[in-house]
Parts: structure tokens; C-alpha cells; sequence
């Protein structure tokens, strides 16, 4: 009884510690228009629409919001009570389709302060964290992980792949207060390390020494001319000679054609350039090293991690093809409840949807063979009337030809026999 109440007390602190401060999976129709903000900005930005798209694994739970246009920029958010992640872990996570398959476009999220204005909401606008995929072409297939640190924004120095297939993807961004974080694509880990390390955000805490220099008669080279090598004195050979089996052609007219000289053809003797062979550098004392000393404008931060007045989320992007479904929002202070909020939402689906996407795609093939086919047997047909085209003129030739011969006997016949 002890250790069941040690547990209950265990799990009730966790409870209530634990804290999800945004969590969106549209669920109830229409009404996330009444959550959700569309940005005014601009009068051209593209319309969303809550669908579960042409292929998913549960017709309700799939659904989300989907890019409707393309070459469009789309702008809209969400807003929920404002938090601080000050010595607490930050995760944001959410699910991203390209089931249009993407050629370029965004596919990220972006969190705002809370005194952002949603109807001016833009790309201008000032953000704390961007993360999410994006693809341009074959050359961008990345995951943006963006922070804004003392009003810049900073890209992470590491190359991270994203999921570029048309399949519902989970994407999950951890931020911990000892300054690591970690990437997780399908709630598997793709990427982690530390903020000072994979960002710019501080001076490098080490500087090469601006008064050392190398001294002059540091000699770094490994290996040097042997002195005592001399070139044989066969070595020069000219790299092409006349070719020994050209004959001049028999009808060359030196007047005409000037003076006939044989092609040339690679020498087979030749070396190429001589040069001495290497041996150790008897002088040689290795690669000089800058010496480092303290950056005197490096200052550490612990709090780079923290963000203080976090209370919108926004999807603020860019598409030339539209098709892009973002569903399964969640911000939250707990690695656990976001990995479990993912099995249950993501997890649940991804199989059946992956199912129905490999039937459609086995249906699409065989409608595309038998239209193939279709297509061999009409044009097996146009032969055939081709041949048998062919086979009249040549019947009609040879009909007229007889006619012709006929005539040619009764003309060559006395005109008693006729």
C-alpha cells in the first residue's frame, strides 16, 4: 500500500508539472475558424481548407488544413495562453503531408511572441523559433531549425534531412534548458547537440592569437626535392611524333594543296615532365598551429534556450504547388506527453493511410496499363488499315496494268483481227 501511495504522489506531481499549452488536431469541423486567424496583410494570400486529404488512415482524425492554391503565400495562426519555457523543456510538434508532391515550398511552423498582431501577421515578422521541413527543388530537402537570439535570427550550422515522400510525417523540436536540444522526425531522433555548438549565437570563446606569428624559419613541408636526383639524359622525348605509317595520298597536288606533311600521333616514348623524386624533409617540424587565446568579446549566456512571452503559432509560408495537409498541433513543457500525443494521433494512422496510398497507386498503375494497351491495339489497327490501304493501290496497279497490256495487244494486231 506504501509503494501503490509513493506512486500515486509520484504521478500526481508529474501531472501537475507536466503542461500542454497548445494542442490542435481539428477535430470539430468548422469551428477552428473560430481559433484560428487569417492574416491580412497582403489581399492575395492563398485560402486553407480542413480536409483529411485524397488518401488517409482514419477520414476524421486525418483531417487538417491544407494549402487550396498554388503559387500562393499562406499566413495565419493561433493563439493560446502566453508561458514562459524558463528552466523547463520546450516541444513543438505537429504533422506535416506533401501529398501534391511538393517541388517547392514550406512546410514549417513558426512560434510568435504573444503581442504578435495575427491580422498583420507576415514574413517579416519578427518569430522566436521557425522548425519544419522545406523543399525547393532537388537541392533543398531540409528541416529549418531557426531561433531568434537578442533580435536575430540565427540557422542552425548542421544539415538536416527531411521527409520528401507524399506520407504523413511527424516533425518534433526539443528545446531543454541545460541548452541542448533535439530533432525528432516520425518520433525518431535525427539530429541533437548543443546551442552554442550548432549555432552562431556567441563569439567563439577562443581566438587565434592576433600577435603570434609564424616564425620565418618554420618549414612545414613533409617531403622535398631529392638534390642528388639528375634527369637521364633519354628522358626528352617530343609528346607527338609523325606517324611512321602515313602515306601521302596519291592524288596530292602540291600546287594546289601545299606541301603534304604526315598527321601526328602520340610518342610512345614519351615521359612527360621530369621531375626529382621526394624524399623526407630532414627540416621538416610539422604543420604550425595558430596559438588560441580567450575571445575577449565572448561572454556565456545560460538562458540562450529561454524565450519569456511565447503565445502564437503560426503557418507563414510560401508554395508553388498547394496540397500540403498540417495537422497533430502541440506545444508543451513534457517530452513524454508529446511522444505519446504523436503515438496516439500519427501512430494510429500512418499504416492504414500508407495502405490506402499503395492501393491507390496499384489502382492508377493498371489503369495506366490498360490505357497503354489501348492505345498499342489502335495503333495496330491504323497498321492494318495501312497494309490493307496498301494492298488495294497495289491490286488497282496491277488491275490498270493488265488494261494497259490489253490495249498494247489490240494495238500491235492487224485491224481484221479486231
Amino acid at each position: 500500500m506504501k509503494l501503490l501511495g509513493l506512486v500515486m504522489v509520484i504521478f500526481a506531481v508529474y501531472c501537475a508539472h507536466a503542461k500542454v499549452y497548445f494542442r490542435e488536431e481539428f477535430l470539430d469541423g468548422d469551428e477552428w475558424r473560430s481559433r484560428w486567424v487569417n492574416s491580412k496583410h497582403k489581399s492575395d494570400y492563398g485560402e486553407w481548407k480542413l480536409t483529411a486529404g485524397n488518401f488517409y488512415g482514419d477520414a476524421e482524425k486525418d483531417k487538417g488544413l491544407q494549402t487550396s492554391q498554388d503559387a500562393r503565400f499562406y499566413a495565419v495562426s493561433a493563439r493560446f495562453d502566453p508561458f514562459s519555457n524558463e528552466g523547463k523543456p520546450l516541444v513543438i510538434q505537429f504533422t506535416v503531408k506533401h501529398e501534391q508532391k511538393i517541388d517547392c515550398g514550406g512546410g514549417y511552423v513558426k512560434v510568435f511572441p504573444s503581442d504578435l498582431e495575427q491580422t498583420e501577421m507576415h514574413g517579416e515578422s519578427s518569430y522566436y523559433i521557425m522548425f519544419g521541413p522545406d523543399i525547393c527543388g532537388y537541392s533543398t530537402k531540409k528541416v529549418h531549425v531557426i531561433f531568434n537570439y537578442k533580435g536575430k535570427n540565427h540557422l542552425i550550422k548542421k544539415e538536416i534531412k527531411c521527409k520528401d515522400d507524399e506520407l504523413t510525417h511527424l516533425y518534433t523540436l526539443i528545446l531543454n534548458p541545460d541548452q541542448t536540444y533535439e530533432v525528432k522526425i516520425d518520433n525518431e531522433k535525427v539530429e541533437s547537440g548543443s546551442l552554442e555548438e550548432d549555432w552562431d549565437f556567441l563569439p567563439p570563446m577562443k581566438i587565434k592569437d592576433p600577435e603570434a606569428k609564424k616564425p620565418e624559419d618554420w618549414d612545414d613541408r613533409p617531403k622535398i626535392d631529392d638534390a642528388d636526383d639528375t634527369k637521364p639524359e633519354d628522358w626528352d622525348k617530343p609528346e607527338n611524333i609523325p606517324d611512321p605509317d602515313a602515306k601521302k595520298p596519291e592524288d596530292w597536288d602540291e600546287d594546289m594543296d601545299g606541301e603534304w606533311e604526315p598527321p601526328m600521333i602520340p610518342n610512345p616514348e614519351y615521359k612527360g615532365e621530369w621531375k626529382p623524386k621526394q624524399i623526407d624533409n630532414p627540416n621538416y617540424k610539422g604543420v604550425w598551429v595558430h596559438p588560441e587565446i580567450d575571445n575577449p568579446d565572448y561572454s556565456p549566456d545560460s538562458a540562450i534556450y529561454k524565450f519569456d512571452n511565447v503565445g502564437v503559432l503560426g503557418l507563414d509560408l510560401w508554395q508553388v504547388k498547394s496540397g500540403t495537409i498540417f495537422d497533430n498541433f502541440v506545444i508543451t513543457d513534457d517530452v513524454k506527453e508529446a511522444e505519446e500525443i504523436g503515438k496516439e494521433t500519427w501512430g494510429v494512422t500512418k499504416e492504414p493511410e500508407k495502405k490506402m496510398k499503395q492501393e491507390q497507386d496499384e489502382v492508377k498503375r493498371k489503369e495506366e496499363e490498360e490505357k497503354n494497351k489501348e492505345q498499342a491495339t489502335e495503333g495496330d489497327e491504323d497498321n492494318d488499315e495501312d497494309e490493307e490501304v496498301e494492298e488495294d493501290e497495289e491490286e488497282d496497279d496491277d488491275a490498270k496494268d493488265e488494261i494497259l497490256t490489253e490495249n498494247e495487244d489490240d494495238e500491235s494486231k492487224p485491224k481484221d483481227e479486231l
